[in-house]
């Protein structure tokens, strides 16, 4: 062999080691521990399309990531029907209650930055919830910590009263609107005692961010977190008009015909509930942000520091939520806990941190595995309107399905 040949398959041999050692720094995996996700993803793809069609969704998109990097994604359908505009990475989903994670970071943010307490009362920085009946006590007893787990004991709904004429808003748009309604609003259980989803509470949430920061809450979050995270292209409510040949319409299926709701809609003074829209790879550099990242952990930590934000995944309380059928005992079920904004769902083997998002016809969730720094996340446009109550498609139980198939088949796999 000569000189030449020698130097030739040394530099080979130099190239491939050197491709290796990028793999495993990237977070890629041997094509031994890949396989099983590759045959584990073709699954999902099968079955995520059969269910689409099945179901009769107008558009949807499902995607998996590793160590903050999309590794698998899945498309389907239409963003926009009249427009013909099909479903892609691009696509811009409203994602409903998801907005409450980002809530609760601005308030670990402002707790940080000592302007508050999460066990303050909630009535030090918003008087007029006095006017609330609380037949267990003193409207003193309610804090920023019961309101960011959900235990405060006021109801779920904003506007529990109903209303369908088309000049109503699509929820109240100001703040007195819903100070309004304060006296004919009650406490229904013993604060800090249980779980129960309420949606005004995390509006108490939006307003003291406003008042101790001096800027709007869109404008707080944007500041703080989206612009930080570079996530451009995420914002709430109305879409900017560079930005709307990437929007997706939400649809009411009924009788197998979609209608538009149109792209757009107000969330109003519940924007810290629910105003967020967002394409999924601005959404990943969120996610990459909650799995964490040793190369960008200082970049994290100036946003928040990552003990706070896993000090947000401490469970609370139980949420009676249950997935698995039992048929192993305990092994074979998850069951839900309520965090500070997050859910939590503690499994056979870790737990998995994440949340839900529905409005309009939009049904969205997301889930992450911290220690194995995996995340799942999907996002649908579409809901069926049934008189018998017989929705297709029944977003909710997509949501659900699809869910429980992340949790058995593919967060496993690392």
């Amino acid at each position: 062999m000569n000189l030449a040949t020698k130097c030739c398959r040394l530099r080979i041999a130099m190239t491939l080691v050197v491709s290796t050692l990028a793999l495993l720094i990237s977070g890629g995996t041997s094509a031994q521990e890949s396989r099983p996700f590759q045959d584990a993803w073709s699954e999902m793809q099968r079955f995520f399309d059969e269910l689409m069609e099945e179901q009769q969704m107008v558009g949807g998109s499902l995607w998996f990531f590793r160590d903050g990097k999309p590794v698998a994604k899945e498309f389907h359908g239409y963003a926009d029907l009249s427009e013909e505009r099909r479903v892609d990475q691009d696509t811009i989903f409203h994602w409903g209650s998801i907005t409450k994670t980002f809530t609760g970071i601005a308030i670990m943010q402002l707790r940080d930055r000592g302007l508050l307490r999460l066990d303050d009362p909630v009535i030090d920085y918003l008087p007029e919830i006095k006017a609330i009946h609380n037949p267990f006590g003193d409207m003193e007893t309610i804090t920023i910590r019961q309101v960011m787990s959900h235990s405060t004991g006021l109801r779920n709904p904003t506007w529990p009263w109903g209303g369908s004429e088309p000049w109503h808003p699509h929820e109240p748009t100001e703040w007195a609107q819903l100070v309004a309604m304060m006296p004919y609003t009650n406490v229904q259980f013993q604060p800090g005692s249980r779980y129960s989803y309420s949606n005004p509470a995390i509006i108490f949430l939006g307003r003291i961010i406003e008042m101790l920061s001096g800027d709007p809450y869109e404008a707080y979050i944007d500041k703080n977190i989206f612009k930080p995270l570079g996530m451009y292209r995420s914002y709430f409510d109305n879409t900017p008009y560079h930005l709307l040949k990437y929007r997706s319409n939400n649809y009411y299926v009924k009788d197998g015909k979609p209608e538009a709701n149109g792209l757009d809609f107000n969330t109003g003074i519940t924007v810290s509930n629910g105003g967020l829209n967002s394409p999924i790879t601005d959404m990943a550099r969120y996610l990459a942000f909650l799995v964490g990242d040793s190369t960008k952990q200082s970049d994290y930590d100036t946003i928040l520091v990552r003990s706070s934000l896993e000090e947000m995944w401490n469970r609370r309380l139980p949420t009676g939520t249950e997935l698995g059928n039992g048929e192993s005992g305990d092994q074979d079920v998850w069951r839900e806990h309520m965090a500070l904004t997050y859910f939590v769902f503690q499994g056979p083997d870790r737990p998995l941190v994440g949340h839900t998002g529905s409005q309009k016809a939009f049904y969205s969730f997301f889930y992450m595995d911290p220690e194995a720094r995996t995340a799942a996340i999907a996002a649908f446009n579409s809901q069926g309107i049934a008189e018998d109550g017989a929705r297709r498609p029944d977003a909710r139980a997509v949501l659900n399905t699809l869910r429980e198939k992340f949790f058995r088949e593919i967060f496993p796999l690392f």
